[in-house]
């Protein structure tokens, strides 16, 4: 794996552990695409840091429990946000 692409997957790991944030927010952090980040996180980090991607990973299985809740979330602001202005 060439040196810039683990130095990265390091870093996105890192990242998402310590802002314990979303697929979607790292990869507009870092300017690239979602599946870039998944890609690096799950498999190549696997590879480099058994430690830290483990710790990734709890980070992702809480993100995606609580899934369903952020997007109802966003729902009701979106009609809200209508019913303001509309």
């Amino acid at each position: 794996m060439r040196q810039h692409i683990e130095e990265r997957t390091v870093e996105l790991g890192k990242y998402i552990v310590e802002k314990k944030c979303t697929v979607r927010e790292a990869a507009k952090k870092f300017g690239i695409s979602k599946s870039t980040v998944h890609k690096d996180v799950t498999q190549r980090l696997r590879k480099i840091n058994l430690m830290l991607a483990n710790q990734v990973g709890s980070v992702l299985l809480e993100n995606k429990m609580e899934r369903h809740i952020r997007g109802g979330n966003a729902t009701r602001e979106k009609y809200r946000h209508i019913k303001e202005t509309g």
